[in-house]
Parts: C-alpha cells; structure tokens; sequence
C-alpha cells in the first residue's frame, strides 16, 4: 500500500526522531489531531469511532477531567515528600471500592511501574523471586516486568528470565477448562518446579479477565482453584487491573471481584486519570510495610497533586454517570448484535466479552477452529478504511479486541455492527 504523502513523511520523522520499530495501528497509521466523547479526527477532518481506547475511560477530553487537571495545575503541582491531601483522599475513595483487607495504595505513573512494585512487594513478603504468569500476556516494559510476556521475548534482561516461569494461557473456546482445575494444576506444576530449582515461589500474576489472552469466556469464580493452589504454597495472588477494571466489565467495579477471590496485590493504571499518566498498586497494611522496609522507593511525579485531581475526577463520571450500569446494558446488547452476524457468518467461531469488553474469535473453519489471523487483519484495517477503529489480540491475533470509552451507546454499537457486517459480507477468507 503507498501512504499519503503527508502520512509518508510522518512516518520517516518518527524513524529519525523516535528510532526504528515504533509500532503503529494499520496499514495506514491514523493522523489523530482531536478527541470527543467516544470520537476522533484524522488531519483531514474525517470523523472515526474509537471502539478501542480505555485509556480515556470516560471519554476523550472529558470535561469534568479537563477542568479538574487545569483548576489543580493553577494551584499546585508538586511531589509527594511535601504533605498534600489530595492524594490521601483519592486513595481513600480508590480503597473503598476494594475488600477491606486492601486499604492502602502506591501511585505511580504508569501500569509498568505498579507492576514492578508488585513484583518487589512479592519478594519482600516471601524471601522468593519466582513467578508465575501466562503465556500470551502482557504486564508492561521494565526491565524486570519485561520478562512476563511471551509475545516479544526480549533477547536481553539482566539474566531476569530465569525467576519467572509460564502456564498455558486459558482458551475456553479450544480448551475448555470450565472450573479453572486444569489452570489451578498448571499453577501448582511451575510452584513444584521453583521450588525444586532453588528460586522459590513468589507470586502469580494474571489479569483477571486474561484480556490479553483474548478474554476467554470464565464462569464466576474461576480463578478460585489457582488462587487456593498459590496461597497454600505460601505465594501471593497479583491482579493486574489496569485493562479491567473501574467498572469496565459492567457487572463487577473490578474483575478479581467476578472471579470471586480478594488478591493480595492490585496494578492499576491507563484509565485511572482518563489520559494523565496515573497508575497505582493496591494492598494490605502489611504487606505495603513488608516493601516500605525492604526497599527505599519514591517517585517524583507518581501521586503529584494534579494527577490526584485528574483520578478523582474520573471516580466522580464513573459515580454520577453510573458507567458501570451503562456499560452492563450496552455489552450485552453488542453480544446479541455479535450473536446475529455469527448467525450469518461462519468465520466467527466464539463470541466472548462481559461489560464493555467485547469481542469475537475469528476462524478458517467451525470445524477445525484453525485461527484466521490474517483475514482477522484485513478485517480490521477494512473498518479503519470505513472509520471504525478497533484491534485485534489473543494468541493468534485472531480476536476482534472491541474496548471502547465507556460512554459507547447502543447507537455507536449499531454503526460499529453494522460495518462491521458490510466489512465481512465484501471480504474473502482468502487474501
């Protein structure tokens, strides 16, 4: 495909400037200058529904977030070895939406800080460094976090890999584990084999509705087997929220709360400040004292009062607009939208999706349920090409990965079904 002249020169510029393999959305990368509610716009002025970013939660360029970031950053922004009570009371409400056990809480930036935290946290309440996570997952890019994903294999890492060990990720679709057994066993394999090699077992890591994994479809309660398997071994359980939760899965304020365990550690991050770079680690007074004491952190810019403000501000939509119930209503008429194109279309094998996470598996065949990586490609940068932006995840790249900003109506859902039925009525299987 030849990109646009300007598009072209966009792209050498982020060569030069950024260096090689930034990676961008589609064939033809997408010149956003503007955002609104659950729109943007490209250079041109073309109008796109965002069907894919959580990052602004409540909306691009929310109001009630804007002002909030312009009114604190008038006042004061500074770091948190001044007191400041800003930060004290967003962790207060934060907190209160979790089991009372996790009460207190660490801002930081971004999800991969958090994540970082969590995995020092482990370490200083159990004396071990192994940990466990899945094996089509992604937890962020320290150099330490780095190492739990399998997707991108970093050739580097400090000798890292050889604390952390992976278990199948969960595929309800191929392999069907409907009580979480056979994930609790795969669990309690990589335990013995820490355990033998000498490193230990620290924690396990997962997010709690597996978004990476493609969200496989889990009855409640399904982490409960694996979670029992890693407290009796002596570990802890990490939930990494930072693409589930605030209320996203409609029927629960956080995903561990659907699989019916209370972790011991909670990541937060992307859409905690609706843009703001905010991120948080939740958890109990003692375990939060167990890292106080064996490690001397501090961040400069982590719970500076403006991002405190822009946090706060996003509890306040999520409450006032009750976004949760919004999202509930509005996932599960997108599945009976998803339910009718599988009707028509034999190259949906699975819907999946709770809340306003939703999504559809891809496949050359019901039969065989041989994953259709590249036609799921073609498939998504076609909707870009009629204004629809979405992506794609799970282990083959093969599932529509839809996870719009949560004021997405019925009537956006409509315009993004209906496309997508045209995309898939004029594509073949075969490029």
């Amino acid at each position: 495909m030849t990109l646009p002249s300007a598009s072209a020169a966009l792209i050498e510029r982020r060569a030069r400037l950024l260096g090689p393999n930034v990676a961008t959305f589609y064939d033809e990368p997408v010149h956003v200058v503007k955002g609104e509610g659950v729109w943007l716009w490209d250079a041109d002025g073309r109008k796109y529904l965002d069907c894919y970013n959580n990052v602004p939660h409540v909306g691009h360029c929310n109001e009630r977030v804007v002002e909030a970031i312009c009114q604190q950053a008038r006042r004061l922004n500074t770091h948190t070895r001044y007191l400041h009570d800003g930060i004290l009371d967003y962790i207060e409400r934060l907190t209160a939406t979790f089991d009372r056990s996790l009460s207190t809480a660490i801002m930081t930036c971004t999800g991969s800080e958090a994540n970082d935290i969590a995995l020092r946290m482990a370490e200083s309440m159990t004396g071990k460094r192994g940990i466990i996570a899945t094996d089509a997952t992604y937890h962020g890019n320290t150099a330490l976090v780095s190492q739990l994903s399998r997707s991108n294999i970093p050739e580097v890492g400090f000798g890292l890999d050889q604390y952390f060990r992976h278990v199948p990720a969960p595929d309800s679709y191929r392999n069907p584990d409907p009580d979480g057994a056979l994930f609790a066993q795969a669990v309690a394999e990589q335990i013995a084999e820490l355990q033998a090699s000498g490193i230990g077992f620290a924690a396990l890591i997962v997010c709690p509705f597996f978004l990476n994994e493609g969200f496989p479809t889990q009855a409640d309660g399904w982490l409960k087997p694996a979670a029992e398997v890693v407290r009796k071994a002596g570990g802890l359980l990490i939930c990494d929220e930072v693409q589930s939760g605030f209320g996203r899965i409609g029927s629960h304020f956080w995903a561990h709360q659907k699989q019916g365990v209370v972790p011991d550690i909670v990541v937060l991050g992307k859409p905690m400040a609706n843009g703001h770079p905010v991120g948080a680690v939740v958890t109990t007074p003692e375990i939060m004292a167990g890292f106080r004491t064996a490690f001397r952190y501090f961040n400069t810019f982590g719970g500076n009062p403006v991002s405190c403000a822009a946090a706060m501000a996003v509890l306040d939509e999520l409450q006032d607009r009750d976004l949760m119930a919004h999202a509930a209503r509005v996932g599960a008429y997108a599945h009976e939208r998803l339910k009718a194109l599988a009707q028509k279309y034999d190259v949906i094998g699975d819907l999946r999706g709770s809340g306003m996470v939703f999504g559809a598996e891809m496949v050359l065949d019901r039969e065989s349920k041989a994953p259709a990586s590249e036609f799921t490609d073609r498939v998504i940068n076609k909707m870009r090409q009629r204004g629809i932006i979405h992506s794609k995840l799970g282990r083959h790249k093969n599932t529509l990965k839809i996870r719009p900003p949560m004021p997405f109506g019925t009537e956006h859902a409509d315009l993004l079904f209906d496309t997508l039925d045209a995309v898939l009525a004029e594509t073949p299987l075969a490029a």
